[in-house]
């Protein structure tokens, strides 16, 4: 057998890669078709909006939906900045910073101590804490009413943000599996060096967990920002409306007005989207490492 096709050789590589590409690349094809197809039907609705949005009343009314506005006009922003939309979205902006700072700080925390601590009951009282991922938000609902109308709490910016500015069970989980990854011999070189705990979680742990953090933010930023039935419930009036109450309000308020309603729809995407745009390379880094995990 000559050198050229003894197994392992160079021609029998090519040879064998020749073999496999025309199926390789059907399939890779198909594959980005239907991913570009699901990204079709994902981003639609949000260009939707956003034409809609900067047409008049008479355009979208004589025109086709698709139909590019001519020529474009503001002046649906401009009506919902000035009737209440604008304060929803400073109240939701800072309803969302709180609420996410005080879940990565207590989530933190607690992964800490459930990945690294050795304590009893440990495993047991984990899992038990990520047991309550299984109980609906609608049974918590009224007896969270009652315990802030009792307190005379309700309409209020803390009804807002305590019940949701504690650890979350699924970043705790998120955070552990992280933590518990991290080698234990860096954890020990640190601990030669003089360092306590909370050095360890503050210069080690936390640096190293950049990318599953920014995931993390940018999953209760997502989750709060578009946070709809415990603020109807706890909040009345225009005081302490958020966003997506403001913007459901609009719709019985300027009935059939579609142009405004679409404004106010994007407004409130917007920042989401350029949030994506910032944190997309930590979020993609941290679907790597749990894909490797």
């Amino acid at each position: 057998m000559s050198s050229e096709t003894a197994p392992g050789s160079v021609r029998e590589y090519r040879g064998r890669s020749e073999r496999i590409t025309a199926p390789g690349l059907f399939r890779t094809g198909a594959v980005y078709l239907l991913l570009l197809c699901g990204a079709l039907l994902t981003v639609a609705p949000l260009v939707l909006s956003a034409l809609t949005a900067i047409k008049t009343p008479g355009q979208f009314a004589n025109e086709s939906a698709l139909a590019l506005p001519d020529p474009p006009t503001w002046e649906n922003f401009s009506t919902v900045l000035q009737h209440g939309l604008g304060r929803a979205v400073l109240v939701t902006a800072l309803m969302t910073v709180f609420i996410t700072g005080g879940q990565l700080f207590t989530s933190i925390l607690a992964a800490y101590a459930f990945a690294r601590t050795e304590f009893p009951g440990r495993e047991a009282l984990f899992w038990v804490y990520l047991g309550t991922m299984m109980v609906p938000s609608m049974v918590t609902l009224i007896p969270l009413y009652l315990m802030f109308a009792k307190l005379h709490w309700l309409n209020t910016f803390w009804a807002l943000i305590l019940p949701f500015v504690l650890a979350s069970p699924y970043a705790i989980f998120l955070l552990r599996q992280y933590f518990r990854g991290i080698p234990e011999e860096l954890l020990g070189a640190a601990r030669l060096d003089g360092a306590n705990t909370l050095d360890i979680l503050v210069h080690v742990m936390v640096p190293m967990s950049r990318p599953i953090l920014a995931t993390l933010a940018l999953i209760t930023i997502v989750s709060q920002w578009n946070n709809f039935m415990w603020p109807l419930v706890a909040s009345s009036g225009d005081t302490w409306r958020v966003l997506t109450v403001s913007t459901a309000s609009l719709q019985t308020r300027y009935n059939a007005q579609w142009t405004l309603v679409m404004a106010a729809t994007t407004l409130a995407i917007v920042p989401l989207v350029l949030l994506f745009v910032v944190f997309q390379r930590q979020v993609l880094r941290s679907i790597a490492w749990t894909g490797l995990k």
